[in-house]
């Protein structure tokens, strides 16, 4: 027992030290909503309002529960402070080998009605059916050891909005906004989708390496001629041999060709082109601009692309862990507002993802998840999500006495600076 209530301790005051420094610089009511979404998301694994109002545990009804933290989310209106505030918390995993894996998802509303705001139609990509719903557009860091995805940008957004330009255009302010928070460091990875020439042009001109994904009817200038990118792949059949993983973890035994070529978009600027031999029909055709006369930048433009199926395992732990689907707020707004929170605590996730192996606490956490298959895991964040909500699914309270032991031990701090006692002390002499 002594150990279990150690547990819960150590997890709820971890909560409150994530949820003071997204809230820095905000006042103590927002403070106090976002450390209980915060810590209603951990304890449901769930997105629905109703399933975290149950994890606070309050001396009122369950439906002014549900009221306050629905009004507090639908008028809430400082999400790029908080935004600040994470990227700041996360920078020092952000290095200059950093993989920034770049995919777009949706949001689906197939059942629900047409009562959420702002619905547009788009493609699902489970289904390839036309649906309602909502864009999400992610950018992840992969950390430095576990390779985990940490997202340091996401959007939600809908082609109906007033002021909607494209996707392109969602697409280019995350990536600007991206360089701005860390500069033009790391290595981006996308895939056919992004085969596009303004973003080729983009990354040139912005001097930042990139892999991407090529299609199969895209013109490459090889030798001086423009030419179909799968004859020049053809052409070749693979100087270099590799044993890789594909995304089902099956074993592939590859060959790998490195070709020098330039886009009839950008002629001026060497590129290369890397074609995979075995893992289908048709080789996979990967196009960077990281050149080097060390032929084994082959082998790491490979690797640095097929990192990127990380992205997608970030997705679908997104939408199947905590239902994001499942939506049920109706307001725009709240929608945007609970898929921030949501991203921040699933960074949580992946930074504490990178201890699991090294910190007491963390493998306590793994080991409270009650998951058969523990052994040679490589994506944590289910084991840890579980750990979190067997952990805390038992207590009594909520997150409300660690709040008020929070404001009280704030209220003594601020009496120090002002040397209140002090200045008592002196009077009495």
């Amino acid at each position: 027992m002594n150990n279990y209530n150690t547990l819960v301790y150590q997890t709820k005051r971890k909560i409150l030290n994530f949820s003071e420094k997204i809230s820095k610089g905000l006042s103590r009511p927002k403070f106090k909503f976002i450390s209980q979404i915060f810590y209603g998301l951990l304890e449901s694994n769930s997105i629905h309002l109703s399933n975290i109002s149950r994890t606070l545990k309050e001396d009122i009804s369950l439906k002014k529960t549900i009221e306050r933290l629905s009004r507090n989310l639908s008028s809430f209106n400082e999400q790029d402070k908080i935004y600040k505030n994470y990227i700041n918390g996360i920078k020092s995993s952000i290095k200059d080998d950093t993989i920034f894996c770049i995919d777009l998802s949706e949001i689906t509303k197939k059942r629900e009605g047409t009562k959420f705001e702002s619905l547009c139609k788009l493609r699902d990509g489970s289904t390839g059916k036309i649906e309602n719903g909502y864009y999400l557009y992610e950018i992840a860091a992969l950390t430095k050891n576990k390779k985990s995805p940490i997202p340091v940008y996401t959007e939600l957004y809908s082609s109906t909005r007033k002021g909607f330009l494209s996707s392109n255009s969602e697409i280019f302010k995350g990536l600007k906004k991206t360089s701005e928070n860390f500069g033009n460091v790391g290595i981006k990875a996308l895939d056919r989708g992004f085969d596009d020439n303004k973003f080729y042009e983009y990354f040139i001109e912005a001097e930042e390496n990139f892999v991407v994904r090529a299609k199969t009817n895209r013109n490459v200038i090889y030798k001086g001629k423009s030419q179909n990118i799968l004859k020049v792949a053809n052409k070749f059949k693979g100087k270099y041999k590799l044993n890789l993983k594909n995304k089902n973890g099956k074993n592939l035994d590859v060959k790998i060709s490195y070709i020098p070529i330039q886009l009839p978009c950008k002629k001026e600027k060497n590129l290369t082109l890397v074609v995979v031999y075995g893992t289908g029909k048709i080789p996979m055709m990967l196009i960077t601009n990281m050149v080097s006369s060390d032929k084994r930048i082959a082998v790491t433009v490979t690797k640095v692309y097929l990192l990127r199926w990380k992205i997608e395992e970030y997705f679908k732990f997104k939408k199947q862990q905590f239902n994001l689907e499942d939506i049920r707020v109706r307001s725009f707004n709240s929608i945007r507002t609970l898929n921030l929170f949501l991203t921040f605590i699933i960074g949580f996730i992946g930074l504490f993802s990178e201890k699991v192996e090294e910190n007491l606490f963390a493998i306590e956490v793994i080991e409270n998840s009650k998951r058969i298959y523990t052994n040679k895991v490589k994506f944590f964040y289910y084991q840890i999500a579980n750990g979190f909500f067997n952990i805390l699914k038992k207590t009594n309270v909520g997150i409300a006495k660690f709040l008020e032991k929070n404001r009280k031990e704030a209220q003594i701090k601020n009496l120090f600076q002002l040397n209140i006692f002090n200045a008592s002390f002196e009077f009495c002499a």
